[in-house]
């Protein structure tokens, strides 16, 4: 479910963060699923159980998930907003980089053309 790239330079905590992320928006985890404890994932990953943890404390601040005393820890229900987020971030940090290639001379048609 979670693929991490040791070798990157993007901390183990955020790419485990925009793993769940993405599994949410491509419909592998839905609303109210229940994530693997802390010591799961952490044993399934190899990696410290305080990584995930601060993986989690960052969803639970995101409000992607929730701890429930004694049950676990679930994905919300506002996932609709989630991805909405998701999109609205997305296409903004795209219209970043293209005003970025505008400033750099390229023209909207040559732009789009390279996209393609």
């Amino acid at each position: 479910m979670i693929d991490i790239d040791y070798q990157s330079r993007t901390p183990i905590y955020v790419q485990i963060v925009n793993e769940i992320e993405k599994c949410i928006i491509h419909g592998k985890l839905k609303p109210e699923d229940q994530m693997p404890s802390i010591r799961e994932l952490a044993s399934e990953l190899g990696i410290n159980p305080n990584t995930v943890k601060k993986s989690y404390s960052e969803l639970e601040n995101k409000n992607i998930i929730r701890s429930v005393s004694t049950k676990g820890t679930f994905i919300t229900s506002k996932i609709e907003e989630i991805v909405q987020n998701k999109i609205k971030t997305t296409f903004a940090n795209m219209q970043q980089e293209v005003d970025e290639l505008k400033m750099l001379g390229f023209s909207l048609e040559e732009i789009k053309e390279r996209i393609k």
